[in-house]
C-alpha cells in the first residue's frame, strides 16, 4: 500500500484524515476537489488537477483544478480532454515524474495563456485493475522535483479518489435499476388492472347497446365504446414506452408539457392522443419539428380561430402523422389569406423531412392540419 512508504507522521495523519473524507456524505465533485487540495498541500505543489476518464477510457470528461485564480482559468480556456502528457498517462496508467515538463516529447497542446510549469508528478486513479482517471501535481515549491514520499502520498489519495468515483457510479447504477424496476412494476399494473378493467366495462357497454331501446342511448354507448378502445390503445403504447424508452421524458411528455403551457392562451386544454411507440421511433430532429409544428399551429388557432376545443393526435406507424384540429371559425383554403396563418412555414418543415402537409378547413367548420413525414 502506498501509505506504508510515508515516513512523516504528521503527513501520514493528514493523509488518513483526507482518505476518511470518502465516507462522508459529500457530492463527488466537492470530494474530488478536496482530494486535489490535500494532495497539493501535502507535497507542496503550486498547482494540482484531477481528471476523470469517460466510460470509453480514451479521454477526460471531468477536470478539477486547484491553484489557478478564476481569472487565470478563464484565460486558459476550455478544460483539457487528454492530449500530450495527460494523454500519455491515459494510455500508460502508471506514475510519471518529470523535472522539466516542457522537455518531455509528449509535452504539447498547452493553450497560449496556460501558466508555465516545470516539475510534474502524475499518478493513475485506479481501484485494482479499473482505471478511472489521473491525479496531477506540478511545480514543487522549494525543490526541483517531487520525492518518492510525495509519489506515495499522491498514490494513496488517488486510490481514495478511485474508490469515491467507483462508489458514485455504482450508486448511479443502483438508482437506474430501481427506476427501471419501478417502470416495469407500473407497466405490469397497467396491464393487469387498468386494461382488463376497461375491457370489462367495454364488454358491458356492448351488451347494453344491444338491448337499449332509445336511439340516443345506443349512440351514446357506442361513442363510449370507441373512447374505451382509444384509451386502451394509448395505454398499451404507454406500457411499451415505460418498458423500452431510453429517452428520459421523451417526445410524448414534451407534447404534454407544451399543451399545458399553451392552455392559458388558448382558453382550453388541448385533447391529446398518442398511438404507437412514440419515444422509441421518432428521431430527435423530427421530434423537434413536431414540437415546433404543434406550437405554431396552436398559436395560430388561438389568435384567429376563436375555438373552444383543440385536439392533437400523433400516430406512429409506417409514417409519422401529426394532426392538430380545432372547432373554430375555419377559413377558405382557396383564398390568399390562408397563408397568413403561418401555414407556409409548417409546409416547409414537412418538406425538409420529405413529408407532406395538408389543411382541411372551411368557414364555420373548424380546421384540421395534417403533417406527415417518413420515419
Amino acid at each position: 500500500m502506498p501509505y506504508t512508504r510515508v515516513r512523516d507522521v504528521k503527513k501520514l495523519q493528514r493523509l488518513m484524515t483526507a482518505v476518511l473524507m470518502i465516507t462522508a456524505d459529500v457530492e463527488l465533485q466537492d470530494l474530488l476537489r478536496h482530494i486535489v487540495e490535500e494532495a497539493r498541500s501535502l507535497v507542496d505543489a503550486r498547482y494540482g488537477a484531477l481528471g476523470v476518464l469517460d466510460p470509453s477510457r480514451t479521454q477526460l470528461e471531468q477536470f478539477v483544478t486547484v491553484g489557478l485564480s478564476e481569472a487565470d482559468e478563464t484565460a486558459v480556456g476550455p478544460r483539457p480532454t487528454g492530449r500530450g502528457v495527460l494523454g500519455l498517462l491515459i494510455t500508460e496508467p502508471r506514475p510519471l515524474q518529470l523535472d522539466r515538463l516542457s522537455e518531455h516529447p509528449e509535452s504539447y497542446g498547452f493553450p497560449p495563456n496556460h501558466p508555465t510549469m516545470t516539475s510534474f508528478l502524475g499518478v493513475p486513479i485506479r481501484v485494482r485493475d479499473e482505471v478511472y482517471g489521473n491525479l496531477y501535481l506540478t511545480d514543487k515549491v522549494g525543490a526541483g522535483s517531487f520525492s518518492k514520499e510525495d509519489e506515495a502520498l499522491v498514490e494513496a489519495l488517488a486510490q481514495a479518489a478511485g474508490i469515491a468515483i467507483q462508489s458514485s457510479r455504482l450508486h448511479d447504477q443502483v438508482r437506474t435499476l430501481s427506476v427501471l424496476e419501478d417502470r416495469d412494476r407500473i407497466a405490469r399494473d397497467l396491464h393487469d388492472r387498468v386494461i382488463q378493467r376497461i375491457f370489462a366495462v367495454g364488454m358491458s357497454l356492448q351488451t347494453m347497446a344491444r338491448i337499449a331501446d332509445p336511439t340516443w342511448a345506443g349512440e351514446r354507448i357506442e361513442r363510449a365504446i370507441d373512447e374505451l378502445d382509444a384509451t386502451i390503445t394509448e395505454i398499451r403504447s404507454a406500457i411499451f414506452e415505460l418498458g423500452e424508452s431510453s429517452i428520459p421524458g421523451g417526445l410524448r411528455q414534451s407534447i404534454v408539457r407544451l399543451s399545458e403551457d399553451m392552455t392559458p392562451n388558448l382558453g382550453a386544454r388541448p385533447e391529446l392522443s398518442f398511438q404507437g411507440a412514440i419515444d422509441n421511433t421518432v428521431p430527435t430532429q423530427t421530434g423537434d419539428h413536431i414540437l415546433a409544428v404543434i406550437r405554431e399551429s396552436l398559436t395560430n388557432a388561438g389568435k384567429h380561430a376563436h375555438a373552444t376545443q383543440y385536439q392533437i393526435v400523433l400516430r406512429v406507424g409506417d409514417d409519422i402523422v401529426l394532426e392538430v384540429a380545432d372547432n373554430g371559425i375555419g377559413f377558405d383554403t382557396s383564398s390568399s389569406g390562408g397563408g397568413g396563418l403561418g401555414l407556409v412555414n409548417l409546409k416547409n418543415r414537412a418538406e425538409k423531412l420529405n413529408g407532406t402537409f395538408r389543411v382541411i378547413s372551411s368557414p364555420a367548420a373548424g380546421t384540421r392540419l395534417i403533417w406527415t413525414v417518413p420515419i
